[in-house]
C-alpha cells in the first residue's frame, strides 16, 4: 500500500513537471523546498497573530 502511494506521488509530480515543464525534481523542489516551508512560516505568523489578538480580546472583556 505505501509503495502504491509513493508510485502515485511521483506520478503527480512527474504529471506537474510536464504540465509546467519544469521537470520531476524541479517541481519537486519548489513543492518541498519553497512551498511547504513557506506556508508553515504563513501559519506560524498567523497563529501568533491570533494569540495576541485573542489576548487583547480577553483583556478588554474582563
Amino acid at each position: 500500500m505505501i509503495y502504491e502511494f509513493f508510485n502515485w506521488c511521483v506520478w503527480v509530480f512527474e504529471v506537474i513537471g510536464d504540465i509546467t515543464g519544469l521537470g520531476y525534481f524541479l517541481a519537486n523542489i519548489i513543492v518541498f523546498v519553497i512551498i511547504q516551508p513557506s506556508l508553515i512560516i504563513l501559519f506560524f505568523v498567523l497563529w501568533i497573530s491570533e494569540r495576541q489578538r485573542n489576548k487583547k480580546i480577553a483583556i478588554k472583556t474582563k
